[in-house]
């Protein structure tokens, strides 16, 4: 297959660091990266300066304007306030003038304090808290190295974050602990407040093991009826309250634009996962050694997107099954996860997604209610930016579309307009 689409100009690359590697406090079973066991040790194995430094200072000279940081691990608070300081201190010294600087960690809540609250909204953090649900269904896997749950540390570190009005969002793994729940999950979100929910679906795999299917905790019909289930709270009547990852990014397509998680779109994004000790990956579900495309102590970030395993990885996810070529909800999903998919051995060409069948039957049960919720608002944004651009004139079939997808009229917004005339 042609890979001309994937050149290595890369010139909107985002960053996610694994800043202390493995290492965590928490010990939840099935976490697909730090085998710590919770006991990280006394020296936490955090990013060196000079590594740092080094890659900062490369990033930005390639930045064009905008530069994307995530900070991930294992738990990335165990590295420490001063880390961190550092890191905005970098950052701020090679930034070129007028560039946007994006902040956000991955985090299990715990270790959150007033102090890092403070921080977190003084530099712009976007923070991720784990938390699976209520304490009885969040405690039941994520524990600490001596089995006692962890719910009651989250949620007091939660509550330091929107004392300081950070910004936050909540990660839930949907497993077989909480997948028949979820009426009572979204209600607990909701009596909680949470404006912003991403699930991913649990299985038992380890990143650092070279291409070993994952074994799903559950399967996908559960899968399915739990999204189902999900949509029919998420969409409240035509009404969403709540903004649950998962349908905000279908509901992007509804409205003619692309989706921004990695999963539903037609290409992997080109991203630099990154070891503590500098060592580069294309995703942090291939993080292990047949998958490792350069270090940053010694490779320029130019020698890291130029390397061959990069171009092959980058190949894998538009290189669909047949099944998914002539899908009517290809879409929607352009074939999932590649790390759902079981590949040949030259990753050439795979199964479809494990979780394939979830997604046609949640795209089928919500498509017609999407179809309406999407002309609504695209019917919204485009009445509105007529009469604040366009001086409350149609625009023509060439000019750019006023809902804001990007494209010309005549290929967006007038096929909603003649359906409704008609």
């Amino acid at each position: 297959m042609s890979t001309g689409c994937m050149t290595t100009e890369h010139r909107d690359i985002s960053v996610m660091w694994k800043t202390v590697s493995e290492d965590c406090n928490l010990a939840c079973d099935y976490c697909y990266y730090s085998t710590c066991g919770g006991k990280p040790g006394k020296k936490i194995s955090k990013i060196e300066s000079a590594i740092l430094d080094k890659f900062i200072k490369e990033y930005m000279e390639r930045s064009y304007g905008s530069a994307t940081f995530a900070w991930q691990g294992g738990e990335p608070l165990l590295a420490g306030l001063d880390f961190f300081k550092e890191v905005v201190y970098i950052q701020a010294k090679y930034a070129p003038k007028h560039t946007l600087i994006g902040n956000s960690v991955q985090t299990n809540g715990t270790l959150v304090t007033e102090k890092w609250a403070a921080f977190f909204k003084e530099f712009n953090f976007l923070v991720g808290v784990s938390l699976d649900g209520p304490r009885e269904i969040h405690d039941a896997r994520r524990v600490d190295s001596r089995g006692q749950g962890s719910f009651d540390r989250v949620m007091r570190g939660i509550q330091y974050l929107r004392n300081h009005r950070v910004d936050l969002n909540i990660l839930t793994v949907i497993h077989r602990g909480n997948v028949n729940k979820a009426v009572e999950m979204m209600k607990f979100f909701e009596d909680e407040e949470f404006g912003y929910i991403q699930f991913i679906p649990c299985m038992d795999f380890r990143s650092q093991q070279v291409d070993k299917l994952g074994v799903y905790d559950i399967s996908p019909e559960e899968y399915a009826a739990f999204l189902c289930e999900v949509f029919d709270y998420w969409y409240n009547d035509g009404n969403p309250k709540t903004s649950i990852r998962f349908f905000d990014e279908m509901l992007n397509v509804y409205v003619n634009r692309s989706p921004g998680l990695c999963i539903h779109r037609d290409t992997c994004p080109q991203t630099i996962i990154l070891e503590q000790n500098g060592d580069a990956f294309p995703c942090d579900f291939y993080m292990n050694d047949d998958w490792k495309i350069g270090n940053v102590a010694t490779h320029s970030i130019e020698e890291i997107l130029q390397h061959p395993l990069y171009q092959k990885f980058l190949a894998m996810k538009p290189t669909l099954p047949d099944e998914c070529k002539t899908c009517e909800w290809k879409s929607l999903c352009h074939g999932g996860c590649p790390r759902n998919r079981k590949w040949n051995e030259n990753h050439t060409s795979s199964e479809v997604d494990y979780f394939c069948s979830s997604y046609k039957q949640v795209y089928s049960y919500a498509d017609e209610r999407m179809r309406k919720l999407g002309d609504k608002l695209r019917k919204q944004m485009f009445e509105q930016n007529v009469a604040r651009y366009f001086k409350g004139k149609t625009p023509t079939r060439n000019e750019q579309c006023p809902c804001g997808s990007g494209k010309k009229h005549k290929n967006c917004c007038v096929d909603l307009f003649q359906r409704q005339v008609h």
